[in-house]
């Protein structure tokens, strides 16, 4: 039999998934570890670096819905697969930039892929379990994204600091290559087992669940990219770290994603909303410890670690609660889920670089990081009182 007509695990297609995920979401973290020496590199002043993240995220946002309404109705292997082809090429792009703004086209070409693909990965993911699992299901796709946090882009911000910034973008056009190779054969080359329309995809946003989680998402998670965009040189000014000192704070950070992205789920056994006001609540407090803890070496690298877990504690929690509200459109939900994280993310770092560009110094990045968090808790608790009321759209 041959390898395309053979049914996998569910555990090996994840598994697959999860390498994807890893590539990703090394090559959208990775460059705040590296914004240094592109600023260097390329001629430009670190705040407007910081535009090689909030461009990505800004594509994503702009690009994750309408790719994804395009493709729902396609069998998801060909696409998962096309969506995987543009990723390699885009970060070969990026490696070869001869210009800052090459460097910035290329990432907007990343970021096109990024939406539909994790929406179509989420729910190949949630369909191949029974729905008792499917919170844990996202959350180990998911998982390959925040172990990039803990490899990856550690190890990628010491081998740019080390050796040369565009070899990462090489290495992680190669991890790309290894996961298409992975989706081709693993795969199942099957269509939503009930074909969507449109309009019924579409028809989600009508649900005010939907539309808070996606606030929740957007005004809650900017403030965690407020501070994350700009740690690279906020380690290097405040704690006076040189490469090492960046790769174990960014590995602590990493080891922390994934603690809080495999351990959430698990707490939210009883309720997904209520847990999820309660890590919003954490990690505004960790982001306010910043400014004490960021000078010493030790506690920087304990309250980064911290924050790593409650930024990422909330993301399995936010994608299923959307992906289970939105029972009609799932992937196009899914879709609108990343976009947010993206526009999150965008705005997170235009933020901290007018903070920076107003020579407020690093420390007020995580304080105006927690305000905006503060936000993320009162639209949590405004979607859990409506869950009280109304049980049976939660």
């Amino acid at each position: 039999m041959s390898l395309a007509g053979r049914q996998f695990k569910p555990t090996t297609v994840i598994a697959v998934l999860m390498i994807c995920a890893f590539s990703i979401g090394t090559t959208e973290y990775v460059v705040t570890g590296v914004l240094t020496h592109i600023a260097s590199d390329l001629g430009v002043t670190i705040a407007s670096a910081g535009l090689v993240v909030s461009m990505y995220a800004l594509g994503v946002a702009v690009f994750g819905p309408l790719m994804t309404t395009l493709s729902v109705k396609l069998p998801r292997k060909p696409m998962l697969l096309l969506f995987m082809l543009l990723f390699i090429i885009s970060n070969i792009i990026s490696a070869t930039a001869p210009s800052f703004t090459v460097l910035l086209v290329s990432r907007v070409a990343s970021a096109f892929m990024h939406g539909p693909f994790f929406a179509l990965a989420f729910v190949m993911a949630s369909d191949l379990v029974e729905p008792r699992k499917r919170v844990q299901a996202i959350a180990a796709v998911n998982g390959g994204l925040t172990i990039a946090i803990m490899i990856g882009v550690p190890f990628g911000a010491y081998l740019g600091s080390l050796i040369e910034w565009r070899l990462v973008f090489w290495l992680i056009a190669v991890l790309g290559v290894i996961g298409l190779i992975g989706l081709l054969i693993f795969a199942p080359n099957t269509k939503p087992a009930e074909t969507p329309r449109i309009k019924q995809e579409l028809s989600v946003f009508k649900h005010k669940q939907v539309l808070l989680t996606i606030a929740i998402i957007i005004f809650g998670y900017s403030g965690v990219f407020t501070a994350y965009t700009f740690i690279e040189p906020l380690l290097r000014s405040v704690t006076g770290f040189g490469g090492v000192g960046i790769m174990i704070s960014l590995f602590f950070f990493g080891l922390g994603s994934v603690i809080g992205n495999f351990s959430t789920p698990r707490l939210a056994a009883g309720n997904v909303t209520k847990t999820l006001i309660y890590v919003f609540a954490t990690l505004t407090v960790i982001l306010l410890l910043f400014p004490l803890a960021t000078p010493y070496a030790i506690t920087a690298v304990f309250i980064i670690g911290l924050f790593g877990a409650g930024a990422f504690g909330t993301t399995p929690l936010l994608q299923s609660k959307i992906v289970m509200a939105a029972k009609e459109g799932p992937t196009i939900a899914a879709a609108a889920s990343v976009s947010a994280f993206n526009l999150a993310n965008a705005g997170g770092a235009y933020i901290g670089g007018l903070v920076l560009d107003a020579n407020l110094g690093y420390t007020w990045l995580s304080v105006i990081g927690a305000g905006i968090s503060i936000i993320g808790i009162l639209l949590s608790a405004i979607s859990y009182r409506e869950e009280k009321k109304h049980p049976e759209v939660a």
